[in-house]
Parts: C-alpha cells; structure tokens; sequence
C-alpha cells in the first residue's frame, strides 16, 4: 500500500469575529490558506520531505500580509517588528528556532538553517541574524513589514491603555474579552511525507505592543512546535500558556504514554488542559497514519489541510 501524505497548516486562532468579516477578506484569507497547502502538497507528491513542506507552507504564509508571521508581522510598543519561527524534524527530534529577529524575509527559513546547519536549536537576535547572514538566508529592510493594519493596530492599543500588550493575560476581564475578539497571530504546517516521516513548522509576528524583548511558545521546541515518530504538532493562541503546559509535546506524550488517538490527545490539550489554567488557542497535527486533528477553544482558526486525494479543505470559524 502507498505510503499516506498529508498537510495541516493554521494561520492563527482566535479569529476576526464572524460578525466583522467581510465576504471579500474572508475570501482572501481562504485563498491564502489554499495557496499555502496547495504548494505544500506539490513538494509532497513530488516525493520532497515532510520538512520541504512544511517549510514551504509557512513560507508562503510569511509571505502573505493577512497573517501575523513575516511580511504581516505585528509591531512591538517600540514600534518594530520581531519575529520568532521554528522547525522540527520528527525521525530524528533534529530542530532548529530563532526569536527576536527583525531583518529576515522568511524566518522559518533561517530556523531550519540552525537545525541544519548548527550545533543549536535557537539563536536569538542579532546573534541569529548574523548567523542566518553567514549562511546566506534573504535579509530585508526593515519597512518591508510594514502593513497600514499592523500599526493601526498598534496605535489603537497605545491609544486605549500604552501598559498592555494585545492579549495581556494580567489584564481586566473585559479587556480579556475585548481582545480574544481578536485574531492570535502565529501561523504553521504539520506533515507527513511519502517515507512515513513528520515535520512541523511555526512562524509568529509575536503580541501587539510586546515589550522587553517578550517571546511566546511559537519557537520554544515542546510549546509551540513538536515532532516525533507518533505526530508532528504546530500550536497557536496565547503563547504564555502553551509554554507552561508543553502543549506540543502534551500531545505526543499522551499518545505515546496513554495510547491515545491524535484526535484524542489534540483535544485533551487544547479543549481540556489548556481552558483549566485560562488559555485560549488552537494547534493543527499529523500521525504518522495520516490523520490529522484540527482543535481550537476560540471563535474560530484559520486552518485547513490536504491528504492523498489532494482536496484542499479551508475553514475558519467552528
């Protein structure tokens, strides 16, 4: 029998409320989604690795405006953009991160490069910037990030109360409220490819209005991002729960301690676990059967996945 391909890919949860999106941007959002599968699956059924996709996928997310990750990056209250990606290679437990950077076009791209190309897993701020420079990852100017969205954004919540970041967990409850109406910027790809091996990929803009050089669970291997012989897993949502449940690597342990499903242990984590300490998220993930589990406590997540038939499926609200 044919060895099973598949790809999930997220774009972030937490969504724009239903109620204020618009036909045309739900449509774009969408077609981002399937663009990104869409050239995640080519490399797939080309025979590329599980890494190659994934990698290509996040890519193509980076790329695209409308996602909290790369060129759509959020700004910091000093008004920057710093971004965070890693990478994961689940045959080997090989994996690679970056945190802080603020130069790099694609940087997933250089978050393989230290899984590859290192004897580390994560290279923070200029140290990995210099690092990805060596090794001859696309440097950008820093007004490439720049989106009228993004700083609108950041404006507003300097307007509201300049002491919070978007999402600050030690905020009132109706603040709380008032931003969970907002979209968790992260985006990411799980798969499995044609050998039976899984990757997975996460790729973040971070919180609007971080502050003191503040990093989430999207590059911590464990929190944001595993991958092992069982699953490969790319979460997204409020990064400072994911890292004090190990959401990622909540997910393996379970199946590989428990006996449990993916789609169990996906939803033990994110329906379960992570509402008991106030988290609010999502995560996408593969077993190495094909499956894939797609949970998320929010309104909603950008999300979508393809298998062996190659039909793109793309959804956003529940």
């Amino acid at each position: 029998m044919k060895q099973k391909i598949a790809l999930a890919i997220h774009g972030g949860a937490g969504t724009i409320l239903k109620s204020k999106m618009t036909a045309a941007l739900e449509k774009a959002y969408k077609e981002a989604l399937r663009l990104s599968l869409q050239k995640g699956y080519d490399v797939l059924t080309a025979g590329g690795t599980s890494l190659d996709a994934v990698e290509t996928a996040v890519r193509e997310l980076e790329d695209c405006p409308l996602y909290n990750a790369g060129k759509g990056a959020v700004f910091t209250a000093d008004g920057r953009n710093e971004m965070d990606a890693s990478i994961m290679s689940g045959k080997d437990l090989a994996a690679g991160a970056i945190a802080g950077v603020t130069c790099l076009k694609n940087p997933v791209t250089a978050a393989r490069a230290v899984m590859e190309k290192s004897d580390h897993v994560m290279l923070i701020g200029s140290g990995a910037e210099a690092f990805a420079r060596l090794h001859g990852i696309e440097m950008v100017a820093p007004d490439y990030y720049f989106t009228r969205e993004r700083w609108e954004a950041l404006l507003k919540i300097r307007e509201e109360d300049p002491d919070r970041t978007d999402l600050d967990h030690g905020s009132s409850k109706s603040y709380r409220k008032k931003k969970k109406e907002e979209k968790f910027g992260t985006v990411g790809a799980v798969a499995l490819d044609r050998e039976g091996n899984l990757a997975a990929a996460t790729s973040t803009g971070g919180m609007t209005n971080k502050k003191w050089g503040r990093v989430g669970d999207s590059p911590v291997i464990g929190a944001g991002t595993y991958a092992n012989r069982l699953c490969a897993v790319s979460c997204t949502g409020w990064g400072e729960y994911f890292l004090r449940l190990c959401v990622a690597k909540t997910v393996a342990d379970l199946m590989e301690y428990k006996g449990y499903s993916l789609l169990r242990a996906a939803n033990e984590a994110i329906l379960k676990k992570l509402p008991e300490i106030g988290g609010d998220g999502g995560l996408v993930a593969v077993d190495a059967q094909g499956a894939v589990a797609l949970p998320f406590n929010t309104e909603g997540m950008y999300r979508g996945y393809v298998k062996n038939n190659g039909k793109i499926v793309v959804d956003i609200y529940a």
